[in-house]
């Protein structure tokens, strides 16, 4: 994602236009608190395209989001790089997803002929904004649910490896019969498309629509952690003069 900075200026400066403050070396680490002390801390990242999020209230890294993973372009088409998809896996389960369902099923995933232009949780929104609205894994074959935890193990698989696992676990434990998938827009590739996972636990949003459909972002909130949320609230109640 970050090496893309440096695709999308030679893109630029071909079109004409600078291109210079394409950096690929432009993050920020952003530490809260003491990794050394008793209490609460956290850290992220941030930069264009990668905003990840971790925090501990315990000793031990608990909450991962929001994480926000996006690509520009999601298929590099020309020079040196041509051939390179990011974020290849994250369209392609959900797209296999699709075209596996049947007519009844594609009736209740589709949610809309048109992609919206971004995510909807964008930074000040409620989760509420994408509502758990689509086809629930419940009325799925074997085959479709697969393809719904593997996409989920995509998204989990870009922590390491401990804390996918937690996070899968945490997903399975609250019931992946409960999860929903939607999807809106066109099912061709090259086409504007918008997919969402909806769970007791999580949203997972990707959408694919600008610059001409070849321009990704992605977001992993969870309802109850983002920023560690929970676990400072029941770190504060427990252990009252850590405010």
């Amino acid at each position: 994602i970050m090496a893309l900075d440096s695709v999308l200026r030679e893109m630029e400066q071909a079109a004409g236009r600078d291109g210079s403050d394409r950096d690929p070396l432009a993050y920020s680490v952003v530490v809260f608190g003491s990794p050394a002390g008793d209490g609460p801390w956290g850290w992220k990242i941030e930069g264009h395209h990668l905003s990840l999020n971790f925090t501990s209230a315990t000793g031990l890294v608990a909450a991962v989001t929001p994480s926000f993973l996006g690509a520009n372009p999601a298929e590099v088409r020309h020079g040196a790089k041509a051939g390179l998809r990011v974020l290849a896996a994250e369209e392609d389960l959900a797209r296999a997803l699709l075209a596996s369902l049947e007519e009844s099923q594609r009736a209740e995933a589709v949610i809309a002929p048109e992609a919206p232009r971004d995510i909807l949780t964008l930074p000040g929104r409620p989760l509420d904004t994408a509502a758990p609205v689509g086809l629930p894994v419940s009325k799925m074959t074997p085959v479709q649910r697969d393809l719904v935890e593997r996409l989920l193990d995509e998204y989990a698989g870009n922590l390491r490896h401990e804390l996918a696992a937690q996070e899968m676990d945490r997903i399975r434990n609250a019931g992946i019969e409960k999860i929903r998938f939607a999807w809106a827009g066109g099912a061709a590739p090259g086409q504007g498309h918008y997919y969402r996972l909806t769970g007791p636990t999580f949203v997972i949003e990707y959408d694919n629509t600008q610059d001409g459909a070849n321009h990704v972002h992605t977001v992993w909130h969870d309802r109850e952690r983002d920023f560690g949320h929970d676990l400072l609230k029941e770190h504060y109640e427990k252990d009252r003069h850590a405010k």
